[in-house]
């Protein structure tokens, strides 16, 4: 097909040899299908921010830093430079937090390049060389339910010790994929980051990784309906508060709060609220 004009320039650099076809259109970007010499990669085309349904929601950038001080200071002020910057802040998140992800071991895209609001990654295939299909696409046995959420649980962690909490964690963005060899086992992998906050600097981190915990428990609850009792966000948020998290920390999935832990109830009450949050996103995506 023809190369989008996002998509010219890294044509003309060499980047990017052809556009095969458009792979998705989402709430704050567009993905297409690319050829890179032998390899077959996808390019996300983040959408200008009066474009996006997703909006750059104070939750997700309190304390996102920038080190230029002109460029800090515009954002402040919010003049036409700073809205800029904060773009390319808002679009670079995604990009930081892939490599800082990677290199931790989590399951995400490989990047490769990221030039002018397009990111060139890694293309997650199915068993048949195929887009691989997100997690919502697919039904599953009690058995795989369990397998894929106590994988993905085990990724939030990793993902944790990082120092990244998601933020937008479900179904809708996590693939299933095939690890190319006829034996393998299909395994999920996380997508869609440019939301993602730090765990230490932003104040709603817990809630958010508690919702997305909730997420991960409520979709697979209905192939594992025993998955629906347990409590690991809670659980896990308290271990790394304590400083006891670590990719091996053994998880029982439940969690019994100390008086310590006087803020619980409240905390609890944030997840309701973002799961009917979550609701109604999802509508919105159905119609």
């Amino acid at each position: 097909m023809k190369a989008p004009p996002r998509l010219q320039a890294l044509v003309e650099e060499g980047l990017i040899d052809t556009v095969v076809r458009q792979l998705m259109s989402g709430k704050e970007a567009r993905v297409y299908v690319v050829r890179c010499g032998d390899e077959t990669r996808c390019a996300k085309i983040y959408k200008e921010a009066n474009n996006r349904s997703f909006r750059q929601a104070v939750d997700y950038t309190e304390n996102r830093k920038v080190k230029n001080s002109r460029q800090a200071r515009a954002m402040a002020k919010g003049t036409k430079f700073g809205r800029e910057a904060q773009e390319a802040a808002w679009q670079s998140a995604e990009v930081d937090a892939l490599y800082r992800l990677a290199a931790a071991g989590v399951r995400v895209p490989t990047p490769y390049n990221f030039c002018d609001g397009v990111l060139l990654m890694e293309l997650v295939t199915d068993a048949n060389g195929d887009a691989a299909p997100r997690l919502n696409d697919v039904r599953f046995t009690p058995e795989q339910a369990r397998r894929h959420h106590a994988t993905l649980v085990a990724e939030v962690v990793r993902m944790l010790c990082a120092g990244v909490v998601h933020g937008d964690l479900s179904e809708f963005n996590i693939l299933l994929a095939h690890p190319g060899d006829a034996d393998g086992v299909d395994f999920p992998v996380i997508i869609d980051l440019p939301q993602a906050v730090d765990a230490a600097g932003n104040n709603h981190a817990p809630r958010m990784l508690m919702r997305d915990v909730a997420n991960l428990r409520d979709f697979f609850g209905q192939f594992a309906p025993e998955l629906r009792r347990t409590q690991y966000g809670p659980e896990i948020w308290s271990l790394y508060q304590s400083g006891l998290l670590s990719n091996d920390t053994p998880l029982t999935g439940r969690y019994t709060p100390t008086r310590a832990n006087v803020d619980l109830a409240s905390i609890m009450r944030e997840i309701d609220d973002a799961r009917d949050e979550d609701a109604a996103r999802r509508l919105r995506m159905a119609q």
